[in-house]
């Protein structure tokens, strides 16, 4: 991604993000046209290179809170062993 492309995105405004977010939300721009798939695809681009610029991890577009299992030690899992049917 371009330096230049990136400055673009950070001098925009949070309306603009705003609005960006909720056309990819519903697939339409505020004026009721449809989104193309190149118009998603440079949308998308758009609000994730923003919240990268503008905000906290948690804030993001697609955050998954893990919470506390983030660091957690498992277990190795179990394996099953499965008994083959008797024949009665």
């Amino acid at each position: 991604m371009s330096e230049v492309y990136r400055q673009s995105v950070r001098q925009m405004d949070r309306k603009t993000y705003d609005r960006l977010v909720d056309a990819l939300a519903i697939g339409r721009w505020p004026d009721g046209r449809t989104l193309s798939n190149d118009q998603r695809q440079s949308a998308m681009q758009a609000v994730i290179t923003w919240g990268e610029l503008h905000l906290a991890p948690e804030e993001r577009v697609g955050f998954i809170d893990k919470g506390s299992k983030a660091n957690e030690v498992r277990d190795d899992p179990t394996p099953l062993n499965w008994k083959e049917p008797s024949g009665d």
